[in-house]
């Protein structure tokens, strides 16, 4: 028995005679480096994998997803219907136009908007993520610009997606616009109706989001934020009888009313000019982006 540790412990500092510290000392990176653009592109990648749950347990997909699935729903039932009654539908009246399809899928762009702004902020400053995030080439105005990225194009698989799928399927049944001119024309309204509505909700989404630490506080916040907002404006102007102006409190409603006047249309506040309409949503949008970038700029972070 003695002789085996005798042995074990004669290889074993044989093997120490062996190893040898070559070289001392750090290497610079000779790798590709792909500055604040690409730390832009890489946090806003993450941030709509974050919101979509890619890479994380199925019970974090399953409400996104059903957010996004829900928003497409009344599209496919409009295509069906539209497949099969060989008649202009839009034209005649039968099915809702393109800016009235918002009305179906509010409550989908709600939720969307209660779930993907919390896990776009809330995480990283919970997480100690953001310390990590702002020690590289990244600064807190560019961290927040991947962050608007991720948000405004998660935003966009439900305002901007099932307005160019109805329209695509249309045109397929022969219930679209009848000459290229009008078909590029009705493709801008809906690019630019998407746009106007995803802003507006990202930023109002995020202002809240970013005033907590925790995601579910900033999910209800921002679901009451809106609801609230839309009930106040009815009660001043109905109940109280105060002026039109007060609808443009409405947060709800004004990125919608918007929307309708993008595509030619009176809306359904047609005591309110559109100017007025512009104006309303223009404030809101940043006055929520002076909130987050207010408070980011208190944030302590340690880096």
């Amino acid at each position: 028995m003695t002789d085996a540790v005798s042995a074990a412990s004669a290889a074993s500092a044989a093997a120490d005679d062996e190893a040898r510290i070559l070289d001392r000392g750090y290497r610079r990176y000779t790798g590709h480096r792909r500055g604040v653009g690409g730390a832009i592109r890489s946090v806003a990648w993450q941030g709509l994998r974050s919101v979509l749950g890619l890479g994380r347990p199925a019970r974090a997909k399953v409400l996104p997803l059903a957010s996004i699935v829900f928003a497409y729903l009344p599209a496919v039932a409009f295509v069906g219907i539209a497949a099969v009654l060989p008649v202009d539908l839009i034209g005649e009246d039968a099915l809702p136009t393109y800016s009235d399809y918002y009305g179906f899928i509010i409550s989908a762009i709600v939720l969307f908007c209660a779930l993907a702004a919390p896990e776009v902020l809330v995480g990283d400053r919970r997480t100690g993520m953001l310390a990590l995030y702002l020690s590289t080439p990244l600064d807190r105005p560019s961290y927040l610009a991947a962050k608007v990225i991720a948000l405004a194009v998660a935003l966009a698989m439900v305002t901007v997606g099932p307005p160019l799928l109805l329209l695509v399927a249309y045109t397929f049944e022969g219930a679209g616009p009848e000459d290229v001119g009008d078909w590029l024309v009705l493709f801008m309204r809906i690019l630019i109706a998407g746009v106007a509505v995803t802003t507006a909700f990202a930023s109002t989404s995020m202002a809240a989001a970013s005033l907590t630490d925790r995601r579910a506080f900033a999910s209800v916040g921002i679901i009451l934020l809106l609801l609230v907002s839309a009930s106040l404006s009815g009660v001043l102007v109905d109940q109280a009888e105060l002026s039109d102006l007060w609808w443009t409190i409405n947060l709800l409603a004004m990125p919608f009313e918007l929307a309708q006047r993008i595509y030619g249309e009176p809306g359904d506040l047609p005591e309110l000019s559109t100017w007025t309409v512009v104006a309303a949503n223009l404030a809101w949008t940043l006055a929520g982006a002076a909130v987050v970038a207010w408070r980011y700029r208190r944030l302590r972070v340690t880096r």
